[in-house]
């Protein structure tokens, strides 16, 4: 019965090997990532540090810093988790490390 031959030509195969550049500076569709457009979690964390600025020390202040604490975390976790190279882990790690370290200094 009929069965479906596949035509390869030779010449136009390409063999693609992902360099250590490659994983750690781009994303699935082959672009350059270092940066991105804000998500949520930064937007939170900037406001919540925003109004930290400009609101007076209390229980109000105390609540935003809690708030800009647990998006920036949330950010941090996301990109070590999810983030769409290595760069942007490897950020994620930085800034959540960073983070626990600073609690525990000044805590």
């Amino acid at each position: 019965m009929g069965q479906s031959k596949l035509k390869q030509n030779p010449e136009n195969l390409e063999v693609k090997r992902t360099t250590l550049f490659d994983r750690t500076f781009r994303d699935r569709e082959g672009k350059i990532v270092i940066a991105q457009m804000p998500n949520l979690p930064i937007l939170v964390w900037l406001a919540a540090t925003l109004l930290q600025l400009i609101l007076p020390s209390g229980n109000l202040h105390t609540g935003l810093n809690l708030v800009a604490f647990g998006a920036l975390f949330t950010w941090a976790w996301q990109e070590l988790f999810e983030g769409v190279n290595y760069f942007r882990q490897s950020l994620g790690l930085v800034v959540l490390v960073g983070m626990v370290a600073l609690r525990l200094n000044f805590g």
